[in-house]
């Protein structure tokens, strides 16, 4: 686009933004957005012209004002969780696809391995909880050990234990990498011997029910906590056109953002794996109990799926696509 033309299309507009300042919080930002893109347009295109030093002095001035009237922290953190984290996420889908294949893999190499060694399963859950295990499964309570400990106690417990989790597989990146890969290697060794172990008795589908009641959030945020902990391996390896200071700053910063979402999750898996689950443990017991009918268990599995998937995924996207779509039409308009 000729310089003139884009000034004709946009100078009503900053001619308005500069003589007709704005005091809804909202607005202002909204027209920093526009300003800004301007400005990179203008940047890029006419980068010693005049119409540039106009509007990189609009876009400063605005964000001089965003910055004396910041909103309410409710509105910030509201943005943060509706807009900055799912855009966070679309930026890292790469590697948040790649942990999740690579985690995939080594489940299933785990239950492959399970199928070629009688032992595997033993070496990789000790003695000890295998023959627990079976034990609960010859007295008709194959899940008896959500039920053992106190709820709370044990809510308390598990929460703490997956934040630790998650925690090292982030700061694994700061060894290349190579610690968040092991974390993988060993998690997924132990889900993939885990459900071998029940489907090898002809539990697998009672186990689906019951375990992956908390186990859907659980996993699935383990998976994105590894991909925190390479995200910052790569902002080490591959810093691209920045310094590897910056590229390292960048990823630090990236990955303890992922981390916030993950503490709720946390929390929220913790507290099904503590009461939700003992009641569905409850339910698949052979002693006459009833406790979480089958139909709540579904309604927890598909709706922990769905979030999973629509706020990691599907939404980012969507939002990505909408954010591209406003820019192109605020360019060519």
């Amino acid at each position: 686009m000729r310089e003139g033309l884009f000034i004709k299309r946009n100078v009503d507009k900053w001619n308005t933004y500069q003589h007709e300042p704005t005091q809804d919080p909202d607005e202002l930002a909204d027209r920093f957005v526009t300003v800004a893109d301007d400005l990179a347009y203008a940047r890029t295109f006419y980068p010693n012209s005049r119409v540039t030093r106009w509007v990189n002095s609009l876009a400063a001035h605005m964000y001089q004002r965003i910055f004396r009237n910041k909103p309410a922290p409710l509105t910030r953190l509201f943005r943060f969780w509706k807009f900055d984290l799912p855009l966070l996420f679309h930026k890292h889908h790469p590697v948040l696809l790649f942990t999740f294949l690579l985690f995939s893999g080594v489940v299933a190499l785990a239950v492959l391995g399970a199928t070629q060694d009688v032992h595997f399963v033993r070496n990789i859950l000790g003695d000890g909880y295998v023959e627990m295990t079976e034990r609960n499964i010859r007295e008709g309570d194959p899940f008896g050990v959500y039920r053992d400990e106190n709820p709370f106690t044990m809510f308390v417990r598990i929460a703490m234990n997956n934040s630790f989790v998650a925690l090292i597989q982030v700061m694994g990146g700061l060894t290349l990498g190579i610690a968040t890969l092991f974390s993988i290697w060993q998690n997924g060794m132990m889900l993939g011997a885990f459900q071998f172990l029940f489907f090898s008795r002809g539990l697998g589908l009672e186990s689906i029910l019951t375990i992956w009641i908390h186990g859907t959030i659980e996993i699935l945020s383990i998976v994105v906590a590894s991909s925190a902990g390479f995200i910052i391996a790569r902002s080490i390896l591959f810093p691209g056109t920045y310094s590897r200071m910056q590229s390292f700053r960048t990823g630090v910063y990236d990955a303890l953002r992922i981390m916030l979402v993950l503490i709720p999750l946390f929390i929220l898996a913790s507290f099904f794996e503590s009461y939700v689950t003992h009641l569905m443990s409850t339910h698949v017991a052979s002693d006459g109990k009833k406790g979480l009918p089958l139909w709540g268990s579904l309604v927890i599995l598909g709706g922990s799926l769905s979030f999973m998937l629509w706020y990691f995924v599907f939404y980012p996207i969507r939002l990505w696509k909408k954010q591209q779509a406003a820019i192109n039409s605020n360019h060519a308009g």
